[in-house]
């Protein structure tokens, strides 16, 4: 980890955070089904992306830490 950066808990925190988001995204889908005209940019297009970013983020940064300790 980067002496400046996020600790590796702060990215622990980021990619649990991450996947529930992720994991809301998908009950939300399950419940009220797949959402229609505007919903669908928004709940998969813009939340869907922020949170499956973080995720990939904090995944190779905990992985790059790993290997470089």
């Amino acid at each position: 980890m980067s002496k400046y950066g996020p600790t590796r808990g702060e990215w622990i925190f980021r990619l649990v955070f991450s996947l529930a988001g992720l994991a809301f995204i998908g009950v939300l889908f399950a419940v009220r089904g797949v959402p229609k005209g505007p919903g669908l940019v928004e709940v998969v297009g813009i939340a869907g992306a922020f949170f499956a970013g973080t995720a990939i983020l904090a995944i190779r940064a905990l992985l790059k830490g790993r290997d470089q300790g």
